[in-house]
């Protein structure tokens, strides 16, 4: 009776690992493959120059407001109450403008950001290109990040089972 049961326990676990498909998995750190490109550092450092003039024109509209604020706290005592809003509606207006200034090269959707996608992307695509051939090439389903927010780099279509999910929802 032993026996039987220890054949039986043998041949499900056979069984079992017939069944497992062994999944290849790499790791690989972007951020270092990345630096390691002459063109991506030299589109870093051309982003940084750029980042860095805007940086210093946006200072110096601020100081412009700080110093019409200066100028009006200077002279506020001789106004007239209309000349008084008046200048302060100006001071409002311009520190607005450099605000808005500001949004608009380091803002989410800001020229500098568009100015890094249209700088960086296409060398980010060199490289997820080469992530994907070599994990056909060497049968890998699956490449992780390790270094960056990325997370999945790459993965083999066939575990991506989101159109089955889809077909069980009855969604098209």
């Amino acid at each position: 009776m032993k026996t039987k049961q220890i054949i039986t326990v043998i041949l499900l676990t056979l069984s079992m690992a017939a069944q497992v498909e062994a999944q290849k998995i790499a790791i690989v750190d972007i951020n270092e493959v990345l630096s390691a490109l002459p063109e991506y550092q030299n589109a870093q450092t051309e982003l940084d120059n750029i980042a860095a003039g805007w940086r210093q024109e946006i200072s110096q509209e601020f100081d412009k407001v700080k110093s019409m604020y200066n100028k009006f706290q200077a002279e506020q005592v001789l106004l007239s109450i209309e000349d008084k809003t008046k200048k302060e509606e100006e001071i409002i207006k311009k520190e607005a403008e450099v605000r808005e200034l500001q949004k608009g090269k380091f803002g989410p959707e800001g020229a500098l950001f568009k100015k890094r996608q249209e700088m960086v992307s296409p060398i980010q695509e060199k490289v997820f290109a080469a992530i994907e051939s070599y994990a056909s090439e060497r049968g890998y389903d699956i490449i992780f990040d390790k270094g960056g927010a990325t997370g999945l780099l790459f993965t083999n279509p066939e575990y991506d089972k989101t159109l089955d999910l889809k077909k069980r929802l009855n969604i098209k």
